[in-house]
Parts: structure tokens; sequence; C-alpha cells
């Protein structure tokens, strides 16, 4: 099954992936993941470990994480709503360090995106609600697990809230560093 990998403008090394979706009157197919066209096309051979899936109701921002040892790369889509999801890269040796990326992932486009390792990574859900999947190259860490706060000035990420709307976070997203000091790679 063709899928199509396209580089994000603002950060290359973030991946769109799209599906090549099969569909008639009886609904639609797709291959949302083959480890052998997912390394052809992107060149990422790193397994996969781990398959996470979180629930949110609209206007929950979770974010931005990320973690210090572990460090993971992470494949992510949306199989039901719509969310707006970013990346912040992280390396301090890359030409982007301190960029952020962000694309719409919901169940009526199929896109996923990839995040490698080194990147902050959050999403704030624009649907009712929504289900969230991810794959990702290493296991969950908690004792290295770090945060940035989602409204820091200097990223100044526009998470595509409409105007007035604060998203709701839980209190340790709430308390996530500013850029100046978190720790980065």
């Amino acid at each position: 099954m063709p899928i199509q990998v396209t580089p994000t403008p603002e950060i290359p090394d973030v991946l769109m992936i799209e599906p090549k979706v099969f569909g008639d009157d009886r609904g639609w197919f797709y291959e949302s993941f083959n480890q052998q066209e997912f390394a052809e096309k992107t060149g990422i051979t790193k397994p996969f470990v781990q398959d996470n899936h979180s629930y949110s109701k609209q206007y929950i921002l979770r974010g931005l994480h990320y973690q210090m040892e572990q460090t993971q790369g992470k494949l992510v889509r949306v199989t039901k709503g719509k969310v707006f999801d970013v990346a912040v890269d992280l390396r301090q040796s890359s030409p982007t360090f301190g960029k952020w990326t962000g694309i719409e992932l919901s169940s009526e486009n199929h896109c996923q995106l990839w995040i490698p390792e080194g990147f902050a990574h959050g999403f704030v859900v624009l649907s009712e609600d929504a289900h969230f999947l991810y794959k990702t190259t290493d296991y969950w860490h908690a004792s290295s697990e770090q945060c940035i706060i989602w409204n820091d000035p200097s990223l100044n990420i526009d998470w595509q809230l409409p105007y007035g709307v604060k998203p709701n976070l839980n209190a340790k997203d709430q308390l996530g560093n500013i850029w100046n000091n978190a720790i980065k790679f």
C-alpha cells in the first residue's frame, strides 16, 4: 500500500505521512502501518516498541512532552476527531533548533506525523473529542520526562484555537518549563 511522505516546511526532519485510502460506497480501507514501506520511504529503521492510545475532550491540550533518557521517536495519528499536532526541535546542533511545526491530524484526512527523537511533542483537540494513537521507538521513562509550557512566548506556537478559547491542561502541563529553562539535547 503506497504512502506519500512529505517533510514539513518548517522542520524537514518531521514528516507528514499520507496513506493511500481505498474507498467506495461501502466505506474505506487503508494500511495504517507497514514497517518495510515506512523504512523504504523514510529511511527510519528503528523499531517501534510501544503503542499508546489516548482519548481527550475538546480543547484538552497535552504537552509539550519529551524524555531525556530513552528518547522516543513517535508516529502519531487520529482515529476519531481532529487535533492540531505540534513538534518543537530541541536538538541544539540542528539548523531548526527552537522552531516548531504543526499540522492538523484527523480521522478524515488519515494523515500521520513522524516526530524524531529530540523533539517536544503536544496536541490540542479541536473536535468534540478525539482518539489519538501513537507508536514510540522507546518505552515511557517517567523519571526523565520533561514538559515545556504550551504558551511559551519565545516559541509563540499558534495552537489553532478559536479566539478567546483557553485550553484545558492537567496540573503537570500547567507547570511546564519555559523554553529558556527547559533541558535540551
